[in-house]
């Protein structure tokens, strides 16, 4: 006699649906997640003194030390050090060839006021002010 034949081919039919939905769920949710989660740890534990970051509140920040025994990172902004923890951490960037002390920022505002049209409106405000001044000291001296 044929056991599949007294239980009925319904059954299997639904206990292959449930497996395939497994397998479906497992392919479109847990395996991406834990992808993602590596990729993480992989970005925490490359993490060094001199690398920007941006925690998951938005302060931007250097990595002024990191103890990876107790899970925070100091962070410094701009003079101020504060304390995170790791996971606190949303983004990494790792330190380029920019010398201690100097942002790329500062450099292109240099070129900037460097730049032709840049001291042409200086001068012109310049003399715009000169004349404010000239047409005040006019007025007193009448």
């Amino acid at each position: 006699m044929n056991l599949f034949a007294a239980a009925g081919g319904g059954n299997w039919s639904f206990i292959l649906i449930i497996i395939v939905m497994g397998v479906v769920m497992y392919f479109s949710m847990i395996r991406p997640q834990k992808k993602q989660q590596q990729k993480r740890q992989e970005m925490f534990s490359q993490m060094k003194k001199g690398d920007r970051i941006v925690t998951i509140g938005g302060l931007h920040g250097v990595i002024d030390s990191v103890d990876t025994a107790a899970k925070t990172v100091v962070i410094d902004s701009d003079g101020i050090y504060l304390t995170f923890n790791i996971s606190a951490i949303r983004d990494v960037q790792a330190n380029t060839a920019v010398p201690t002390g100097t942002t790329s920022a500062p450099a292109a505002t240099a070129e900037t006021k460097n730049a032709a049209p840049a001291s042409t409106a200086t001068e012109t405000k310049t003399t715009t002010d000169t004349t404010d001044t000239n047409t005040t000291e006019d007025k007193k001296s009448e």
